[in-house]
C-alpha cells in the first residue's frame, strides 16, 4: 500500500438513486477516511453507458448533501476517462498481456465451457488467433498468472486461482464498452486512492484487480469489504431489485441506521444533530475491526 495521507473514496454507479447499501458503503469509508485525518474522493462510475439512468447523478449529489456528506476535490466521472482507458489498454496488447475474442456466452456455452465463480471460465479459444481488436471483446490473458491473495481488513485471507477458477477475463466488450474491472483499477491509481472500501460482492474481483495492478505495475491499496444490506428475499439491496431511495428529508434516522448496521457506536441523542454532526460523531467513534464480516444475516426492513 502507498504510505502517506489516507485517501479513500465513494464510488457510485448512476443506475438509479442511493439506497440504504450505498448509504452504509458511504458511511463507512467517509468515517474510515476522516478517522485518519485522510481525503475522501467520490467518482461517478458512469463506465456501462447503458445502465446509467438519466437524473441519478444530481439526485446521488442531492442525498450526499442532504447527508453531511463532504468531498475532497472535484467529483471524477468515468465516462470522462474513455481515451484514458483505451491508451492503457493498448499498453497490454502491445505486451500482449490481452488479445481480441470473437466468442460470445452463447457459443461458449453451446461448446460446453464450464463456469467457475465468476462465470464462464474461458479456454483461451483466441489466445492464438491474432484477430483484430477492434468490433471484438479484449480478455486479459491470465496464463501466467499465480494465486492472487489479499488480506481483507473485515474478512480475512482471500485468494483465487485466476488460471484455473476464472479464466481470461474481459477488459472491453464487444459492444465498446470498458469492463468495471479496468475503469476501477485506472481510477484508484489515477486518484492515488489507498484505502478502498466496498461491498463483499466485490470480494473475488479484488483478486483479479490485484493481478490487473501487477500487469500495470501500480501500487496496491488496502482493501476493506463490508457486509451486504439484504432485503427481507435475502437478496443484496440493489438498484436492480427496486431498493427505495434513501430519505433526504429525514437523514439523521438513516445515517444512525447505517452507523448501527456497521456496528458502530450510536447515541439516542443523535437523532436531533444535523447530519454533518453526526457524521463528526460518527468519525470520532469510527472503529472498522467492530464490522462484523457476516453477509446474508443482517435484513434491512424499512420502518
Amino acid at each position: 500500500m502507498a504510505h502517506g495521507k489516507v485517501i479513500g473514496r465513494f464510488a457510485p454507479t448512476p443506475s438509479g438513486p442511493l439506497h440504504f447499501g450505498s448509504l452504509v458503503t458511504a458511511v463507512a469509508s467517509y468515517c474510515h477516511s476522516r478517522s485518519q485525518q485522510g481525503q475522501w474522493l467520490l467518482r461517478i462510475e458512469d463506465v456501462d453507458t447503458p445502465r446509467v439512468v438519466k437524473g441519478a447523478t444530481s439526485q446521488i449529489l442531492t442525498s450526499l448533501e442532504a447527508y453531511g456528506f463532504e468531498w475532497d476535490g472535484e467529483v471524477l466521472y468515468q465516462s470522462s476517462r474513455f481515451d484514458y482507458y483505451e491508451s492503457k489498454l493498448d499498453e497490454l496488447l502491445n505486451q500482449q498481456d490481452c488479445y481480441a475474442c470473437e466468442c460470445s456466452r452463447k457459443s461458449l456455452r453451446e461448446k460446453g465451457v464450464k463456469s467457475g465463480l465468476m462465470g464462464q471460465i474461458y479456454p483461451r479459444i483466441c489466445a492464438e488467433k491474432n484477430i483484430t481488436p477492434n468490433n471484438h471483446s479484449i480478455r486479459l490473458n491470465t496464463e501466467s498468472a499465480s494465486i492472487s491473495r489479499f488480506n481483507d481488513q473485515i474478512y480475512g485471507n482471500f485468494e483465487l486461482n485466476l488460471n484455473e477458477q476464472v479464466g481470461d477475463f474481459i477488459l472491453k466488450r464487444v459492444d465498446g464498452i470498458y469492463a468495471y474491472h479496468l475503469a476501477v483499477v485506472l481510477d484508484d491509481d489515477s486518484q492515488n486512492i489507498n484505502q478502498v472500501m466496498r461491498g463483499a460482492d466485490l470480494l473475488l474481483s479484488t483478486c483479479l484487480h490485484l493481478y490487473l495492478h501487477q500487469r500495470f505495475k501500480l501500487p496496491t491499496p488496502q482493501y476493506l469489504h463490508l457486509p451486504l444490506v439484504i432485503d427481507s428475499d435475502g437478496k443484496k439491496l440493489s438498484k436492480q431489485t427496486g431498493a427505495d431511495a434513501i430519505d433526504n428529508n429525514h437523514p439523521a434516522a438513516s445515517l444512525i441506521s447505517a452507523l448501527k448496521f456497521l456496528n458502530q457506536p450510536t447515541h439516542t441523542s443523535w437523532i436531533n444533530l444535523k447530519p454533518q454532526v453526526i457524521l463528526q460523531q460518527a468519525t470520532r467513534y469510527w472503529d472498522h475491526k467492530l464490522i462484523k464480516p457476516e453477509t446474508h444475516i443482517q435484513v434491512y426492513e424499512p420502518s
